[in-house]
């Protein structure tokens, strides 16, 4: 039984690209999704994303800025491998990476199934609000990948659309 796919846009608005997983969040959201897929703008709000993830998911896809040494504006599609990652406590709730949630969460007694993040190279986190152009240019694409993501899973796993 299939229990869906969370859609989390991570990052800080006010530190100039790290806005960008909140940005594709906002734009996803004016997309009609299959059921059983929730998008959701987390910002910074690691500690929430993993009692969100108590509701049990399947699947994340987080999106968020990713420094992996590219040109800016390159959208990654990550699946970290997460299986043996420790339970762990939070020691800074604002600056929560996707392990950190993914400890929180096996602390709190949860689980999860496949997580994807779709990054963007970007060009700079200095504190400022907006994203440089390079890294705006890069939205779209990045919602498309995110897209594609989603149906890949509802073509592979059809009973979330009867069950939801």
């Amino acid at each position: 039984m299939s229990r869906g796919t969370l859609v989390a846009g991570v990052g800080n608005i006010f530190l100039a690209d790290d806005g960008f997983g909140v940005e594709v969040a906002k734009r996803l959201r004016a997309h009609e999704l299959p059921p059983g897929v929730r998008v959701e703008d987390f910002g910074i709000r690691g500690v929430h994303l993993a009692y969100e993830l108590l509701n049990g998911y399947d699947r994340l896809i987080l999106i968020d800025a990713v420094t992996q040494g590219g040109q800016p504006g390159t959208i990654y599609v990550m699946e970290p491998d997460l299986a043996d990652l420790p339970a762990g406590t939070v020691t800074d709730a604002h600056g929560m990476d996707p392990e950190s949630v993914i400890a929180m969460l096996k602390s709190l007694g949860g689980e999860i199934g496949r997580v994807l993040i779709v990054g963007c190279e970007p060009v700079e986190v200095v504190e400022r609000i907006g994203l440089s152009e390079v890294v705006a240019g890069a939205l779209e694409e990045a919602s498309r990948v995110v897209l594609e993501l989603i149906n890949e899973e509802s073509a592979i796993n059809p009973q979330t659309a009867k069950e939801a």
